[in-house]
């Protein structure tokens, strides 16, 4: 008697990107950026200013105004305030940073990920991605390269 073998679909390879990619941030309105992708940071991170905390249905929100290079003003933003975090500056000294949910679009992926909103007017790059954004998104990080995705495919393009 012969066994069949059942047939397996094989494992979906991971996504190669580089160390700095193009992404979107649909819930707040940018179609597209430029990211640093920063395996030694932990937590994500957002160049936004002029924040407003206030309360709605018994929620925290913060309002806020995202800041993206070359895309002009865009409007300000609304999200429920996860928590105010704990997180090391790029000198290493802690700071209180509030924290959102928002999705991100790499090439055709979307998901939600932990945002803190900072002054991130002196960095070269207006949004950095930590490790627990691509964590377990089967997402392999080629340091030496960069754009590797492409530009991210939201329903606008």
């Amino acid at each position: 008697m012969t066994a069949l073998k059942a047939k397996r679909a094989s494992p979906k390879p991971p996504l190669v990107i580089g160390w700095r990619e193009l992404v979107a941030l649909p819930d707040l309105g940018v179609a597209e950026m430029k990211a640093k992708i920063d395996t030694g940071a932990r937590t994500s991170a957002l160049h936004a200013r002029d924040f407003h905390r206030f309360r709605q249905d018994d929620r925290e929100w913060i309002e806020f105004e995202p800041m993206v290079a070359g895309a002009g003003r865009l409007k300000r933003c609304k999200a429920q305030l996860m928590e105010r975090r704990m997180i090391k500056n790029t000198s290493g000294v802690p700071e209180e940073r509030p924290v959102i949910i928002a999705r991100l679009t790499l090439r055709s992926r979307t998901w939600p990920i932990e945002v803190s909103l900072t002054d991130r007017e002196k960095m070269e790059f207006d949004l950095i991605i930590g490790r627990t954004a691509i964590r377990g998104r089967k997402i392999v990080v080629d340091p030496g390269k960069s754009y590797l995705a492409g530009p991210p495919e939201t329903a606008e393009s």
